[in-house]
């Protein structure tokens, strides 16, 4: 644990490239607002996500496949206000990036100019390449997204493990490779074998970052509303609770609804 031990004042692409290297396991969640933010950053997390599960816990969506650039954008530039330390990522949206490099570019340009987020995350492998070398041709950093990848929900039609099959398994192989190739600094596996992400991460030289991808990867990203108990209808394997937080603020403000209507809240010493 020695390379953290240092005063770091913000985390780079460079300080997980050294955390990968020293054997210390990087620390990842997600945020979308500022005051969640804020509250993350003083923990001293690695790096912040501004995932496009927003559209999930924070719009009621079904898929990640509505949210637009322009709400990533509110989300990403609503967290780095409230980041001092960790390195902060913001996903591409759906629609933003795949097929055209041109607009992929131009969509990353606009998060990392409004945003003053570190870097932007992609799914995909091959099929995203040229949008992957456009976006890297401009200095953004990137971090690949292979295995279980949201975006494609309405491809693949199940939100089941991937890459159980020796083909599939060769295909996310080859493609973690292609994005390290191509300069990415990291990688997420998502929802696919332990046996193959210890085995990805053994043969890159990038950092990855395990969701329902067992413990042999270079670090762990869970969704904060999830780990935390504020949404409570997602129960993956994967998922461990840390916390009750939903049935805390549900509680809270059934006390705060009795105080009111007996009149007991507002109290002497709460007035002017």
């Amino acid at each position: 644990m020695a390379y953290l031990e240092s005063n770091i004042t913000k985390v780079t692409t460079h300080v997980l490239q050294n955390m990968k290297q020293c054997g210390n396991k990087i620390a990842m969640l997600t945020a979308y607002d500022y005051s969640m933010a804020r509250l993350l950053d003083s923990t001293n997390i690695d790096v912040v996500l501004v995932g496009d599960s927003a559209a999930n816990v924070m719009a009621g969506y079904k898929t990640t496949l509505p949210i637009t650039l322009d709400e990533m954008i509110y989300h990403g530039a609503s967290v780095v206000r409230g980041i001092s330390r960790a390195l902060v990522v913001v996903d591409l949206p759906f629609g933003t990036y795949q097929g055209n490099s041109k607009m992929a570019l131009q969509s990353a340009i606009r998060i990392m100019k409004e945003t003053g987020a570190d870097a932007v995350k992609l799914e995909g492998g091959a099929e995203i390449l040229e949008s992957v070398n456009r976006i890297l041709s401009a200095g953004i950093p990137i971090m690949g997204h292979l295995g279980l990848t949201p975006q494609s929900i309405n491809k693949f039609g199940t939100y089941a493990v991937r890459a159980t099959d020796d083909e599939e398994a060769k295909r996310l192989t080859e493609d973690a490779r292609l994005l390290q190739e191509a300069g990415c600094f990291a990688v997420t596996l998502e929802k696919i074998p332990a046996a193959l992400a210890a085995k990805v991460t053994a043969e890159l030289k990038i950092p990855t970052i395990g969701i329902g991808a067992g413990p042999h990867v270079d670090g762990q990203v869970l969704v904060l509303h999830d780990m935390l108990g504020i949404t409570q209808q997602f129960s993956p394997r994967f998922l461990r609770r840390y916390h009750s937080i939903g049935e805390e603020i549900s509680h809270a403000v059934s006390q705060y609804i009795t105080d009111v209507k007996s009149c007991d809240f507002p109290n002497e010493k709460e007035q002017y």
